[in-house]
C-alpha cells in the first residue's frame, strides 16, 4: 500500500514521466542535486513509505530535473539498514524509480579503501559486493521472485558506459569489490583484514541492499563509490564520521562531472517526459 500511494502523491506532485536514470546520492555527495536543472523537489517526509533523513549528510529529498539535458531522478540521501534494523529501507523509493519510469539506477557511496593505491578522493567502479551484513532486503517477500540472481548484478552495460565516461573526462575510475557491513560502529581492522582475504577492496556500509533491490524490480544497476578513508588499520587508518563527510564534500567536484558525462551519453530515445 505504501508504495502505491508514494506513487500516488509523487504524480500528483508533477513527477509522472520517464527517466533516464535514477541516482541515489550518498554521504556528503547530494551536492549533485544543485546541478539539476528545471529541478522540482519533495522532502521524502512528504512521502508516504520514504524514510525519514536520520543520517547527517543525508539531505532526504527527492528531485527531479535535468542532468546534461536528459531527465532523470535524484534521491538526496538514503536510508541505511542501522538506522533502524530494516535491510528493505529503501524498498519503496526504488519501487516508486521503477514505478515512475526510470529505466536504470546510478548508486553513489562513500567508503573506506583496503589499497593504499586507491586512497581518499579516489572513484572507484563497483564489480561486485560481498555481504558480511547478515541481512537482505528480500527476507520476507513471500514471492517466488524474491531468489534473485545476482551474477552481473552491477549491470556490465552501464559499467561500460561509465568507464568510457570517465575517458572522456580524462579522469583515472578504478574498479572494485565492496564488501557491505552493516555498521553503524566502524569496521575493526581484523575486519578489514577478513574483508580482503575475501576478495574485497572497499568496505562500507550502504548500496548492497539497494542493489539487491535494483534487481529484484528489474532496473539495471551501477555504483560509484567514493574513498573517503583508509579503511581501520590500513596504514594506521582510523576512519571517523565528520572525515566521510570531508572529503567525501571535496571529491563531489569529480563525482559530478563523471555524473554528467555518463548522463549526457545515455540514449536520447528513453528520456523525454511523458
Amino acid at each position: 500500500m505504501s508504495e502505491a500511494s508514494a506513487l500516488d502523491t509523487l504524480r500528483a506532485a508533477g513527477f509522472a514521466g520517464a527517466y533516464a536514470c535514477a541516482l541515489v546520492t550518498g554521504t556528503g555527495l547530494g551536492g549533485i542535486a544543485a546541478g539539476i536543472e528545471d529541478r522540482v523537489s519533495v522532502d521524502y517526509g512528504q512521502i508516504p513509505g520514504f524514510p525519514g533523513a536520520g543520517v547527517s549528510g543525508h539531505g532526504g529529498r527527492l528531485h527531479r530535473g535535468r542532468i546534461a539535458g536528459r531527465p532523470v531522478l535524484v534521491f538526496e540521501g538514503r536510508a541505511h539498514a542501522y538506522e533502524r534494523g530494516d535491510a528493505a529501507a529503501m524498498r519503496v523509493p526504488l519501487a516508486c524509480a521503477h514505478g515512475l519510469g526510470a529505466t536504470r539506477l546510478l548508486l553513489t557511496n562513500a567508503s573506506g579503501s583496503l589499497r593504499l593505491e586507491t586512497g581518499p578522493g579516489s572513484l572507484v567502479l563497483l564489480a561486485d559486493h560481498i555481504n558480511l551484513s547478515g541481512l537482505n532486503p528480500l527476507i520476507g517477500e513471500a514471492s517466488d521472485a524474491r531468489f534473485v540472481p545476482m551474477t552481473d548484478a552491477y549491470d556490465p552495460a552501464l559499467r561500460a558506459r561509465l568507464r568510457a565516461a570517465a575517458g572522456a573526462c580524462g579522469m583515472r575510475l578504478g574498479e572494485g569489490v565492496y564488501a557491505w557491513f552493516s555498521g553503524p560502529s566502524f569496521e575493526t581492522p581484523a575486519e578489514v583484514r577478513m574483508a580482503g582475504l575475501l576478495g574485497a577492496d572497499l568496505v562500507g556500509m550502504s548500496t548492497a541492499p539497494e542493489v539487491i533491490l535494483a534487481r529484484f524490480l528489474g532496473l539495471p544497476v551501477a555504483a560509484i563509490s567514493v574513498v573517503t578513508n583508509l579503511a581501520a588499520g590500513v596504514a594506521g587508518g582510523a576512519p571517523h564520521h565528520a572525515e566521510t563527510k570531508a572529503v567525501a564534500a571535496r571529491a563531489a567536484e569529480d563525482l559530478g562531472r563523471l555524473v554528467r558525462a555518463f548522463v549526457a551519453g545515455l540514449p536520447a530515445e528513453e528520456t523525454c517526459h511523458g
